[in-house]
């Protein structure tokens, strides 16, 4: 038997990633239009009953519950061949519609299908340098990374950093002051108030929808100690705070020296910047592996044009590496620089500053 050329074998693996693109976003659809969650909470479902349940046509729920079934996410009971009834299997449940699980990928899909829908605006700045902004790429990219880090801060972020002796007695002190640059909606920083009881969290993020998101997702439990903030990390103030914070979102800063330079005035004697990045390969190396693939297929439609409509920009991208961020820790001010020993955090790699 002769060996596959290597024509035909890649030619294969674009096939291949076009019935990836396809399943990926066919599963924001059914994420966007609740399908997913009703058969869940409902199913077994004829594609009558899902289209009357959330108020969808029955010929497109027909044909997406097909497509389902024939890529191997949804079963099918075919006994009444006119009307065929779908259920979600446990584990597509736990990760299409588990919001609680660290493995919940529906996200994952709402973030390149809100880039997709960005293509000509992405082909014209790759033409002249400019870029595509945050809010630009609107609440499917705006929710779906907040989605996507839920779990991972409220499950397995304050164990984490309790996992580094020092940090945790700073984070334990009575009156423990905490910055989070870059919050987003919100759920570093509640998971932060929540497990450090005696400290008081002040979020930051210039993006004012996701400052709004982070307000509503606020409990009455946390609501005494916690404050957002729309704007820049100018409005930092000196010497407050006894840790920064800057959860995956330095890679995206137009300037990622002056907001860490920022982050440094704002420490009281003693304070320290932890930073959550990536967790890329030490040097750039082709072939990668899936992390370098995924980091870069962010980069390429949603990070580095993020980065790159705010001028002038330092473009750094999604795949920062670590001497990256050291370089722009020294610039900043910074004399000391370690990535803490967390492991298997997700995708993400802790650093700290001081």
């Amino acid at each position: 038997m002769s060996a596959i050329s290597p024509v035909d074998a890649l030619a294969q693996r674009i096939l291949e990633a076009s019935l990836g693109a396809v399943d990926l976003l066919a599963i924001h659809v059914g994420d966007r239009l609740g399908w997913y969650r009703c058969l869940a909470e409902d199913g077994p479902l004829s594609a009558d009953d899902l289209a009357a349940r959330t108020d969808t046509h029955p010929r497109y729920a027909r044909e997406w519950l097909e497509q389902q079934a024939v890529t191997g996410l949804l079963d099918v009971d075919a006994s009444d061949p006119p009307a065929p009834r779908f259920s979600l299997p446990p584990a597509a449940a736990e990760v299409l519609t588990d919001t609680s699980s660290l493995s919940y990928l529906a996200p994952l899909a709402r973030m390149f299908a809100g880039a997709a829908g960005q293509l000509p605006a992405l082909l014209d700045a790759y033409r002249s340098g400019g870029g595509v902004s945050w809010a630009q790429f609107g609440a499917d990219a705006r929710e779906s990374q907040a989605d996507m880090n839920r779990p991972w801060y409220e499950r397995e972020l304050p164990g984490a950093l309790a996992s580094v002796p020092d940090l945790d007695a700073t984070l334990r002190r009575p009156g423990a002051r905490i910055a989070d640059v870059g919050c987003g909606a919100g759920w570093s920083s509640l998971a932060l108030a929540r497990a450090w009881p005696d400290a008081r969290v002040d979020g930051y993020d210039i993006d004012e929808p996701s400052i709004a998101m982070a307000v509503a997702n606020t409990g009455a439990d946390v609501a005494d100690r916690v404050t957002f903030h729309a704007g820049t990390a100018a409005l930092l103030p000196e010497a407050e705070f006894d840790v920064v914070f800057a959860f995956e979102c330095v890679h995206d800063m137009p300037d990622p020296v002056d907001v860490l330079a920022a982050a440094r005035r704002s420490l009281r004697p003693g304070g320290t910047v932890v930073v959550m990045d990536e967790a890329v390969a030490h040097e750039f190396a082709a072939p990668g592996d899936e992390t370098e693939r995924l980091m870069y297929g962010f980069s390429l439609f949603v990070c580095l044009p993020d980065g790159m409509s705010h001028q002038p920009s330092a473009g750094t991208g999604t795949v920062m590496r670590p001497r990256t961020l050291q370089r722009y820790a020294a610039q900043a001010g910074f004399t000391r620089f370690e990535i803490l020993p967390i492991e298997d955090f997700g995708f993400w790699r802790f650093y700290r500053l001081g």
